[in-house]
């Protein structure tokens, strides 16, 4: 995992032509009731996405990519089809 020094610019990585990046504003959940908005302030890149299973027992689902701190506080993460850059 690559870490971004506070304040540098991220890149959109491999989410295609998507601006959403490390230190880049989002609207989580743009468009519903639910929408909130904030900053990107981690990408998991490559270590999202993978959920555990151990025999016939669910033990967590597949990590999201992005974490966001919330303008009102707290934390959230979501997928890259969950943000929009503002």
């Amino acid at each position: 995992m690559k870490r971004r020094m506070k304040g540098a610019r991220g890149t959109a990585g491999d989410t295609g032509d998507s601006p959403v990046a490390v230190n880049v504003r989002v609207r989580v959940h743009p468009g519903t009731d639910g929408e909130v908005r904030g900053t990107v302030v981690e990408d998991f890149g490559d270590l999202a996405g993978h959920k555990v299973d151990i025999g016939k027992n669910h033990m967590v689902g597949p990590a999201r990519r992005w974490a966001v701190a919330l303008d009102a506080g707290g934390l959230v993460f979501g997928d890259s089809d969950q943000l929009a850059a503002e």
